[in-house]
């Protein structure tokens, strides 16, 4: 077959798969984070299961032990909770930015109307739970809780939509991961502003110093991620020593990672659709392109092309996303789920915060999404997803109180080591299993869909 007769049929392979190429890379972060959602379970029940056994001691001090790295003059001294914490969540963040930008280019959040059902949504779904904890913890000593009820933890509530099955419609899986990225960035935002203190002016000149050479590489066109990867770590170190959360740093660096391409798909469908034809002139036999220079030029083209086909945003974040899902989540919650279990911790001036949380994620997470998504679609701004309705809006909208991951964070960020962290913990705990629970009760009794 000649390449040009050979056209026609790539072409018309082109657009038989363009249309699921537009959804394959969704469908993988969904089901990627679904199944992280369950290993995040698995990690929570050993953390709570060494919290409340005779080795609680040791696990305590294990996470309590201090690791330094010195180069030169440089000393960094953290515990190992604080390794985690600051550093290995860095690299989540960085992933959610990666997220972020990848979204608003050309995912759900691209497309203006299509973009509002989940940002109002998700508007409504911070706002809520904040003023009810708020209203809680008024003048209180936990006063300063009052981000923890924001954010939705994407893995747990896409793991619990995972065991429904068909039930659930997949523009709702859509949905409800855009309003978890639309509340991440939120999160983000409220870490940056009300969770940072004590800015040291000087380091974090540096590290917004760096982050324009990162800009100035994107601009004229750097694609190797080793340069976006050791810089970042220059604006991590930086924004660790000036009081900004290290965190931020991951995101920021995020937003400077190219997302552009150096040949679009028409491009690189002709020039592999040319390659493949040149390597098919030689000899198909077992070992031959060891000796046949023909085949190895090809194939090294075809690599070079597939480079060039892919942004370096999009490799970055498929590289990361299974290391972020199976390896730095679960360590996570490894490290900060583990909450003795105690009525005691409940007890006294600090039950407020308990309760807080319990209100603001059970019921300010429902009420705020759903609220928002019926404002969005009653001002005709846009429109529920195709087979949703508004009975799997109410149980997504209790499995958006599933604030697990960030609200741990955040958590750690307001009450430090104070004993109103460990009754934050056992709110969130509390407040995100029943969320979950009800969610999936609620949605269990939806009719499967024909769109999933």
């Amino acid at each position: 077959m000649t390449r040009e007769t050979n056209r026609p049929f790539l072409a018309a392979h082109w657009s038989e798969t363009s249309i699921s190429g537009i959804f394959r890379p969704i469908q993988e972060f969904i089901h990627t984070s679904a199944a992280g959602g369950l290993v995040l379970m698995a990690a929570t029940v050993i953390a709570l299961g060494l919290a409340n056994s005779p080795l609680a001691g040791a696990y305590t001090a294990v996470l309590d032990t201090h690791l330094a790295i010195s180069v030169g003059a440089f000393h960094l001294d953290e515990s190992v909770l604080h390794w985690i914490n600051d550093g290995l969540m860095a690299i989540f963040f960085f992933l959610v930015g990666l997220e972020i930008k990848r979204e608003v280019r050309a995912g759900e959040l691209a497309n203006l109307r299509a973009a509002l059902l989940p940002i109002v949504a998700a508007l409504g779904g911070v706002v809520a739970p904040a003023l009810l904890y708020v209203a809680l913890n008024h003048n209180g000593p936990g006063a300063d809780g009052w981000g923890i009820p924001m954010a939705t933890d994407i893995a747990f509530a896409l793991g619990l939509l995972a065991l429904l099955g068909n039930r659930i419609p997949f523009g709702l899986k859509v949905f409800l991961t855009a309003v978890a990225i639309v509340d991440d960035l939120i999160a983000v935002l409220v870490i940056a502003f009300f969770y940072s203190s004590g800015i040291s002016w000087v380091a974090l000149g540096i590290g917004f110093a760096v982050l324009l050479l990162l800009l100035l590489g994107n601009v004229f066109g750097i694609r190797a991620t080793l340069f976006y990867t050791a810089l970042g770590v220059v604006v991590w170190l930086a924004f660790l020593q000036s009081g900004i959360h290290a965190t931020i740093a991951g995101v920021l660096v995020a937003f400077t990672v190219p997302a552009r391409t150096r040949i679009e798909p028409a491009r690189f469908m002709e020039r592999a659709s040319g390659l493949l034809h040149r390597f098919q002139q030689s000899s198909l036999e077992p070992n031959i392109m060891l000796i046949d220079e023909g085949q190895q030029s090809s194939v090294l083209e075809l690599e070079e092309a597939c480079e060039d086909v892919q942004a370096p945003l999009q490799k970055l974040e498929h590289s990361l996303h299974t290391w972020v899902q199976f390896g730095i989540i679960p360590i996570f919650a490894l490290a900060n789920a583990g909450v003795a279990l105690s009525l005691t911790s409940l007890g006294g001036s600090t039950s407020a915060v308990a309760l807080g949380i319990l209100v603001g994620l059970v019921l300010g997470k429902p009420i705020g999404i759903v609220m928002g998504a019926w404002i969005a679609v009653r001002l005709g701004w846009s429109a529920l997803p195709q087979g949703v309705q508004w009975s799997h809006m109410v149980g997504v909208g209790f499995l958006g109180g599933i604030g697990f991951t960030m609200s741990l964070f955040i958590a750690s960020l307001g009450f430090g080591d104070s004993a109103l962290l460990e009754t934050a913990k056992l709110g969130i705990l509390g407040a995100s299993l029943l969320a979950g629970a009800i969610g999936v009760a609620l949605l269990r009794r939806s009719q499967p869909s024909a769109y999933h």
